[in-house]
C-alpha cells in the first residue's frame, strides 16, 4: 500500500520553476494548482490507508455457540425444527439435564409463536431412566394413540433433543413399561440421532419414514446378512445416499457387524440410466477389523442399493477418482451388481 503511494508521489505534478517571464508566470500559477490538488489527493489516500490499516487489525467477535438445539413440531405437524437453548443447570449431570430439556420442549419459544407448539402435557414422559448411555422414557397410553406421522415427528423431536446430553447415545420409549411399538407390531427399539436423519443447514425440515433393506456383516466377517430398519429421514435428502450413509453408520443390533469404517465421509451420491455412481473419501480404503473378505464393504452398498427399484448397478470412486483398485482386487471402473452368493441368511 504505501510503496502505491509513494510511487504515486513521485509522479505528482508539483514540480518547481524558476522562469519569471509572464508566460511561464502563468504556467506556474497552473502547476502550482496542480501541486496543491497533488498534496490534498495524497493526503487523503494516506489517511484512508491508515484507516484500513486499523480496520485489518480488528477482530471480529465470535457469537457464543449454545449448549443445545431444542426441537419442536410445527402447527401444521408436518416439520421438525429447532431452536438453540443455553442450559440453566449442570449440563454433566445427565438427569437434571433430561428434566430441564423436557420441560424447554413444553414451552415455545417466543420468537417462534405461531410456528412451533410446545410439547402436549399428555406426551410428556411419566418417568426416566439412565442405564449406562442409554435413556429410557416411559410415557402414558395416550402417547401411542398419536396418528402414525405426528408421533414418528414427537419422536424425533424428543430422540434430538435428547441424544446430546453428555453420556446419553441412544434413546428408548415405553408406553406404560411396554416397548413402543410400529404401526406394524413390530418394536421401535433403540434410537439414536442418526435415526432421524437431517440435511445439514435446514432450521426447519420436513421429514419421512421409510423401510430399508441393508446388508451388514455377519458375526465371522465372510458374508452378509440383510437388515430391515425403519428409518424417519429427511425428504430433502436422495434415498440413494440416506442408503449408504445407513451402511457408514453401521448396525444397531447384536445380528451384525460393521462393513465399513465409520470415519467414511459420503462425498456424492447420483443415479443416471439404473446406475448409481458412489464417491466416497479415503476412510472407505480401510476396512474395520471384524472384515475377513476383502469385497465385503463394497457389496454391503451394492447389496442395499440395489434393494432401491431405479439401481441396477454400482460404481465406486475415492474424492473422485474412479481408476483405483480396491485392495488389489476390485476395479473401480467396472460397474457392480448385486451378488447374493455372499449373503449368508
Amino acid at each position: 500500500m504505501w510503496k502505491v503511494l509513494r510511487e504515486w508521489a513521485l509522479l505528482s505534478p508539483c514540480v518547481s520553476h524558476y522562469d519569471i517571464s509572464c508566460k511561464k508566470r502563468k504556467m506556474w500559477k497552473i502547476k502550482t494548482m496542480k501541486c496543491k490538488t497533488g498534496k490534498i489527493l495524497l493526503a487523503l489516500l494516506l489517511v484512508l490507508g491508515t484507516l484500513l490499516t486499523g480496520c485489518g487489525k480488528q477482530e471480529v467477535a465470535e457469537e457464543p455457540q449454545a449448549d443445545f438445539q431444542v426441537f419442536f413440531v410445527n402447527k401444521e405437524q408436518t416439520r421438525v425444527g429447532s431452536i438453540a437453548y443455553n442450559a440453566k443447570g449442570d449440563k454433566t449431570d445427565a438427569s437434571a439435564m433430561v428434566k430441564e430439556l423436557i420441560q424447554a420442549m413444553q414451552k415455545a419459544p417466543s420468537a417462534r409463536e405461531g410456528m412451533y407448539i410446545p410439547l402436549d402435557r399428555n406426551l410428556v414422559p411419566n418417568y426416566f431412566n439412565i442405564q449406562g448411555d442409554q435413556l429410557t422414557l416411559d410415557f402414558g397410553e395416550k402417547y401411542g394413540r398419536q396418528d402414525p406421522l405426528p408421533e414418528v415427528l414427537v419422536r424425533a423431536a424428543i430422540v434430538r433433543t435428547m441424544s446430546q446430553i453428555d453420556g446419553i447415545n441412544m434413546v428408548s420409549f415405553t408406553i406404560s413399561g411396554r416397548p413402543l411399538e410400529n404401526v406394524d407390531g413390530s418394536p421401535v427399539g433403540i434410537m439414536t440421532a442418526e435415526t432421524f436423519v437431517d440435511n445439514d443447514g435446514l432450521e426447519i425440515s420436513n421429514y419421512e419414514k421409510v423401510k430399508l433393506h441393508l446388508y451388514f456383516a455377519n458375526e465371522t466377517g465372510d458374508g452378509l446378512i440383510e437388515i430391515e430398519r425403519e428409518v424417519v429421514y429427511n425428504s430433502n435428502i436422495a434415498l440413494e445416499k440416506l442408503v449408504v450413509e445407513e451402511i457408514v453408520n453401521g448396525p444397531n443390533n447384536e445380528e451384525s457387524q460393521p462393513t465399513v469404517n465409520p470415519a467414511t465421509k459420503v462425498l456424492g451420491v447420483t443415479v443416471k440410466d439404473g446406475t448409481c455412481y458412489v464417491n466416497l473419501s479415503q476412510d472407505f480404503l480401510t476396512s474395520p477389523g471384524n472384515i475377513t473378505r476383502t469385497d465385503l464393504p463394497l457389496y454391503s452398498i451394492v447389496n442395499s442399493l440395489s434393494e432401491l427399484p431405479n439401481i441396477n448397478k454400482v460404481q465406486f470412486s475415492i474424492d473422485g477418482d474412479s481408476s483405483i483398485t480396491y485392495k488389489d482386487v476390485v476395479d473401480f471402473n467396472t460397474l457392480l451388481e448385486r451378488n447374493l452368493d455372499i449373503v449368508t441368511s
